[in-house]
């Protein structure tokens, strides 16, 4: 083996990586972004309060203390519910996700179990089965305080319990919340590194000079790009959906919201390819800015990781994405059949992608300035 040669070899890929700017920024922008990223949400876990609604029927004494030794944990944000609506009518509108209501006769229940040692009186407490790592959290929290109420008041025994009632009517797995972020995600990297590569690897190839001499205008091939983009993300739709169903057993609700918020999204992030494909020239570059854009809206946007569930600071970025409205709109939409819901969160990613499309079309050259 001759090193030398192997040296020189070395020398000029360091060279041709050094030459180009671009490339340089994005290989060391994008682990430093991953790095505060993971850590601004994984290093303030222990830190994190979580909201819980409480229903308080009874407004008694004992009530009004059980509330106060939840809100004394330090891990809970009470936040109190004085609805006359029906309870699950008003979980469904607020779309709230996790709720604890205190019965009438609460405290006369207590009473009377110093007398009759049969008499209980349970809580009850609706959560949502997508935010499994908040319920957890939750629950252990709910069960310490009332062990600690129990034991005061009858040195153990089971006076005062909690069952639980989903937020959702059917019965869904884990699986069937997870395909909507799933489906979400998958168009994202679909539009965005496809609308790369017809902005950079064209350009690069000189394609798109030579489209100028053809009798296609820019606008019908944006459209047709389009089109194609929007073919294969209802394919990967479809195909998602369809594992789910045969390998899972999966329970969805295909509706028109569904459909237009597959299209807007397919839009928006097609828009969002242009616009990096527009401001970065070569083709390796382009994907390295795609990824550093889509791999935080990734785990920020609530495809995989609840984000009642991350630090203040990260939800309140989280809810600056995009993909965040998408994912709860598709979940709105095929999950909880939260109609209002649904249709806030669409009209949402219809506006994003207006935005973003109009601007990606209008940055868009056929020719290098």
């Amino acid at each position: 083996m001759n090193l030398k040669i192997v040296f020189i070899d070395f020398l000029y890929n360091v060279r041709s990586w050094t030459r180009s700017r671009g490339t340089v920024f994005w290989s060391l922008l994008f682990p430093i972004m991953l790095i505060l990223l993971f850590g601004a949400i994984f290093s303030g876990m222990g830190e994190t309060t979580y909201t819980l609604y409480v229903q308080d029927l009874d407004q008694s004494e004992n009530s009004t203390a059980f509330v106060g030794i939840l809100n004394g944990t330090g891990v809970l944000t009470i936040e109190h519910v004085t609805t006359s609506d029906p309870i699950s009518d008003y979980i469904r509108e607020e779309n709230i996700k996790n709720l604890l209501v205190i019965p009438k006769g609460y405290q006369s229940n207590i009473t009377r179990s110093y007398i009759d040692p049969s008499v209980q009186v349970n809580l009850t407490y609706y959560f949502d089965p997508t935010e499994q790592q908040t319920n957890q959290i939750l629950r252990t929290v709910i069960s310490n305080v009332l062990s600690g109420v129990n034991m005061q008041i009858s040195q153990g025994r089971p006076v005062i319990g909690v069952q639980e009632e989903s937020t959702v009517t059917e019965n869904f797995g884990f699986i069937d919340f997870f395909i909507p972020g799933m489906i979400g995600f998958t168009i994202m990297q679909q539009s965005i590194y496809g609308s790369i590569e017809r902005n950079t690897k064209f350009r690069k190839d000189g394609i798109l000079r030579k489209l100028l001499t053809t009798p296609i205008t820019r606008s019908e091939w944006i459209l047709a790009k389009m089109l194609f983009m929007l073919f294969l993300a209802f394919i990967s739709t479809s195909v998602a959906i369809g594992v789910g169903i045969l390998a899972f057993g999966i329970k969805v609700n295909i509706t028109i919201l569904t459909i237009v918020i597959v299209i807007a999204t397919s839009f928006l992030f097609s828009g969002i390819g242009m616009i990096i494909g527009r401001f970065v020239k070569e083709e390796e570059t382009a994907d390295m800015a795609a990824g550093a854009i889509s791999f935080p809206m990734m785990f920020l946007a609530g495809t995989f990781f609840a984000v009642d569930a991350m630090p203040a600071v990260i939800q309140v970025i989280a809810h600056a994405l995009p993909l965040f409205y998408v994912n709860e709109g598709l979940r709105n939409a095929m999950i909880y059949m939260n109609q209002s819901e649904a249709v806030l969160n669409t009209g949402i990613v219809l506006v994003f992608a207006v935005i973003f499309f109009i601007a990606g079309v209008l940055l868009t050259k056929w020719k290098e300035d």
